[in-house]
């Protein structure tokens, strides 16, 4: 199907149309560069084709969320009642009160102490990983049920969102010490980015993430979403879960860790796949 009629260079303007018509090509599998050139071959100029590819939201995908229609704000776990204290819609945001016990916190965080090194970020130029100057905690992943602790812990993290465990990604571990953070920044990964198709060929797109507080440090800290002005204070046993069933920044997943003040800050995080993750 032809690109929409291109308005004169002078006057090219980003319509609901042309939106509508980048969704439809999308929707049949084509990919951002066939996309962007169909464009440029019709006459769009580079930059305004560029930007009408950022700002049209892929299609939604399905999404973790858990069974909230009872009236009282406990969800079972399995092997533990886990409460709610804070519940958002739109975006889906959900604060859990003692979801992990504070043996559970103390073992991940000492069979993840010798495995520590500088955190990385994932490469979206090339699908593997690099040190970001926006991420300065250090940090280590478990394999999916790598052991009896993340096991259970992954079980119960299943049961309560009604998602598979086979598709979320392992458990990783951080550590922030003093002076250390990360920058707001989506857990999803980009679809104009060129290193995107080969990290979703390993269980499609990132849909949902759940930060586990596992320490909590004396000052500083807190999880950021600048998108609704929220903090979330880290408080040992506790977590926050947040969806986005696009990847985009009408998504408004928008997150970071602001910087610790003072002592340490351990947490766990868990990211979930739309598929299985392998």
């Amino acid at each position: 199907m032809p690109a929409p009629n291109t308005p004169s260079k002078t006057s090219q303007v980003i319509t609901r149309e042309l939106h509508a018509w980048i969704a439809a090509e999308r929707a049949q599998g084509h990919g951002h560069d066939t996309i962007l050139q169909a464009m440029l071959y019709a006459g769009w100029e580079h930059q305004v084709a560029a930007e009408a590819l950022t700002s049209t939201p892929p299609p939604p995908l399905p999404v973790p969320w858990p069974e909230l229609a009872s009236s009282h704000m406990r969800l079972d776990g399995g092997d533990r009642l886990v409460e709610l204290t804070t519940v958002m819609r739109e975006p889906d945001i959900i604060v859990f009160e003692n979801l992990l016990s504070a043996g559970e916190c103390e073992a991940l965080i000492e069979a993840a102490r010798p495995r520590l090194h500088r955190s990385l970020t994932v490469s979206v130029e090339t699908g593997g990983e690099e040190v970001h100057k926006d991420r300065t905690s250090e940090g280590m992943f478990f394999t999916r049920g790598e052991n009896a602790l993340t096991q259970r812990i992954e079980a119960r993290i299943a049961r309560l969102l009604e998602w598979p465990i086979e598709n979320g990604e392992g458990l990783q571990v951080l550590r922030y010490r003093p002076g250390t953070e990360y920058k707001p920044h989506y857990d999803y990964f980009d679809p104009a980015e060129p290193g995107t198709p080969a990290i979703l060929e390993r269980g499609g797109q990132r849909v949902a993430t759940l930060i586990m507080y596992l320490q909590e440090p004396e000052s500083g800290g807190a999880t950021v979403f600048p998108d609704v002005r929220l903090q979330v204070v880290p408080k040992r046993g506790h977590a926050v879960f947040f969806n986005y069933s696009q990847p985009h920044r009408c998504s408004q997943s928008l997150h970071g860790g602001m910087p610790v003040l003072a002592g340490e800050k351990w947490i766990a995080t868990k990211w979930l796949r739309e598929s299985v993750f392998t």
